[in-house]
This record gives C-alpha cells, structure tokens and sequence, in this order.
C-alpha cells in the first residue's frame, strides 16, 4: 500500500478523534496546522497515526531519497566559560586538567589528516573560552580554505558567535560578515536548546538568549547564506515549549528561507547536571520527530544524528519524517559520546551508512553540505568486501 492510500485508510478510520482527523486533513491538502494543532499532536498522536502523517509529508518532498554526507568534526576545546546543566562534554575552566585546547596549528593538522579522504564537510564547534576570538576563527577559516578550498566550511553556533562579537565589541551584522569573508559557508544549528526563557533560565543561563540566537541566524541568512536549526527535547520541558521553539523557527523561516535542516536532539543524562531526569523511550524520540515534520512546514529536511540516537532508532526515523541521518562523521566527536550516546566512536564508513539505509527500504544519496547531490549509491556495486552487518528492521507500514 502506498502513502497516499494509506492516509486514505486513516482518514475514513472512525474511531479517529474529530480534532486528529481534522488535522490530517490539514496535512493531506497541505495546510500549515497551528500552534495549537502542534500541542495536541504531542499529548494525543499515537506513533503509528503521527507516522503516517510525516511518512506522508516526508515521502512527497523526498520519496524514499534518504542523505548523508563525508565528514568530520574538529572540537577546540571542551572547556567553557558557560555552565549549561544538560551538558555532559564542557568543564570549566577551573577544570582546566580535565579538558582540551587546541591551537590553530593542531586544528590544521586535523584536517590535513583528511587530505586523502574524499571528505566534503568539516563541522567545527566546542567550547567557549576568550582565546577563542574573532581573530582566531577568522585566521583559521582562511587557514582551512587556503589549504583545501573546496572543503565546506560549517562552524561554530551563535552560542560562540554573541560571545565572540560582544567581546569585539561589534554588532552581528558585522560580525557574520566578516565570518563569511573568512571561509564560513554555513552554520550548524546547536545552541538552541529550548526557546522559552523559563526552561532556557534553568538549563543554559547566561548564553545567549532564544532572541539573541535567532537573530545571529537572520542576520546570516541575509548575507544569503544557510543554516541548520537544533532543539534539545526530552528532559525539564513541556509540550508545549517544544511548540513554541519550533513556531519561533517557523516565524524566522518564514522571513528569511534560510534554514536548510531541523535536527531534534534528544536529552542524554550520562554524567551532567541533569542526570537524575530519566531519558525519553525510543517511541517519543520517533513521535518527536515526527512531529517536528508535520509543523516545520516550510523546512525542506529533518535530521537525525545516528551517533546520538543509535543506527537503529536511525533507521527507524527514516519512517516517521526524518530524510537525513548525518553524515560519516570520525571518532574526532566527543560531544554524542561523552553524554552517554550508544555510539562512542562515532564512525561509519559510506558502505556501512548506505547499507544501513537500503536495509529499510530507502534510497541512499551523498550530499554536500547544501544538499547537491554527489552520489546515487541505490545501485551502486561496493567492492567484494563482506557487507556491514546490522540488525535488519522492518519497513513500518
């Protein structure tokens, strides 16, 4: 049976509740669905009704097409001057003994490690610390670009980006165009957390405010340039806060166009602040996802980080809205491993994320940061190697 009929069968379902049956209806004929709308999805969808509404959604922008990318991370450092309770990776400075700082020349190195790898992206984020400034970002973007043009530059959040600039002294329009001037091509989406004042006051006080955030994104996306948006889900919050995160970026979308990507990330409790709040199931990690491709209407993909949820909840989301699942990443991430994700070496090789793909009935494709295609691997013949091997999960119907 395919999407469309099945949606049929879901909508002539009589035991579906009135206000459920009139949003589907919404979505069928490709209606944006209200705030509102969006709280009752998250306290009455059940998975496999939420499913079959992404599904659909997901289906008739990308068909079965699924991305990934080759890339790789370089982390500065894992200390910071900012004390976020969810966060697992930083140490302050006064743990200066448990953390990490790389200078410039070491980051260069990281990269020349890849000069023989057909990489196309490298993702830098990490820490914030004073040393850290608008002269040193500026020189290492021109170092990179200098080095390896054609590799995609996506680096740093707004987190860095107002602490760096109001150091400066400059203002965000001046400050993200020097930034592009430098070799920035895109930025990741981290940093956002959650909106609203009265759980972003609990979890990351004194980082840049959900205004702050949202305007360094604007003020990019003027310059023409895009970027990824992030919302950490599943620990102090309500529903209706993951709403409102999500109305703020459908607001900024609306003005702008420039988000590419809506990537959820789910709440790990592995030795942080937080760790007494228990971890969402497997269930409302794909409803969330889901959810996130019926509202964010005017967001083209939905990401999930395999290294953060496991290749198996991965596969599974590529059913419940989600088109990308990251790229093949490097054991250079510490960020997923260190907050007690299942993977703590992050790595897959193309053959294995392709496989990983196929086995659940999706069409794998190798993108580049802004999503040109590199490479149809649906009928692309590997090597004689023996194929990955994963647990083979069923096409949910």
């Amino acid at each position: 049976m395919d999407t469309s009929a099945k949606f049929k069968v879901l909508l002539n379902n009589p035991h579906l509740l009135p206000e459920l049956r009139n949003i589907a209806e919404k979505v069928y004929n490709n209606q944006r669905i209200n705030f509102d709308e969006g709280v009752l999805l998250f306290e009455k969808g059940e998975l496999a009704y939420l499913g079959t509404l992404a599904n659909y959604i997901r289906e008739k922008r990308h068909g079965d097409t699924t991305y990934f990318n080759r890339n790789f991370h370089i982390e500065p450092t894992n200390l910071c001057v900012y004390d976020c309770k969810f966060c697992s990776y930083s140490r302050l400075i006064k743990e200066r003994a448990q953390g990490w700082e790389y200078t410039m020349d070491e980051m260069l190195s990281i990269v020349k490690k890849y000069d023989a790898e057909p990489v196309t992206e490298v993702h830098i984020v990490g820490g914030v610390l004073p040393q850290y400034d608008v002269a040193f970002y500026t020189e290492l973007f021109r170092k990179i670009k200098q080095h390896r043009p054609e590799l995609h530059v996506k680096a740093l959040t707004p987190v860095e980006y107002h602490y760096i600039f109001k150091k400066e002294k400059i203002d965000y329009a001046t400050g993200m165009k020097l930034m592009k001037d430098a070799g920035l091509e895109s930025m990741p989406g981290g940093g956002a957390e959650i909106f609203h004042p009265e759980i972003r006051e609990q979890i990351a006080k004194d980082k840049c405010t959900a205004d702050q955030w949202l305007e360094i994104h604007h003020e990019w996306h003027k310059l023409g340039m895009r970027s990824n948006a992030t919302m950490l889900y599943g620990h102090i919050e309500k529903f209706w806060h993951r709403v409102d995160h999500m109305e703020r970026l459908r607001q900024l979308q609306d003005k702008t166009g420039g988000f590419q990507t809506f990537i959820p990330l789910k709440f790990r409790n592995h030795d942080n602040q937080m760790s007494h709040i228990a971890e969402s199931t497997v269930v409302e990690d794909l409803r969330n996802y889901a959810i996130s491709r019926i509202y964010l209407d005017n967001f083209n993909h939905i990401k999930a980080y395999w290294a953060m949820i496991s290749r198996t909840t991965a596969q599974l989301s590529l059913n419940f809205g989600v088109d990308d699942i990251d790229g093949t990443l490097d054991d250079t991430t510490k960020i997923y491993s260190m907050a007690g994700a299942e993977e703590q070496n992050p790595r897959m090789s193309t053959r294995e994320l392709v496989e990983l793909i196929k086995q659940v009935g999706r069409h794998p494709i190798e993108r580049d940061t802004l999503y040109h295609i590199i490479t149809d691997y649906n009928d692309f013949e590997f090597a004689d190697a023996p194929k990955p091997q994963f647990y083979k999960l069923p096409v949910i119907n």
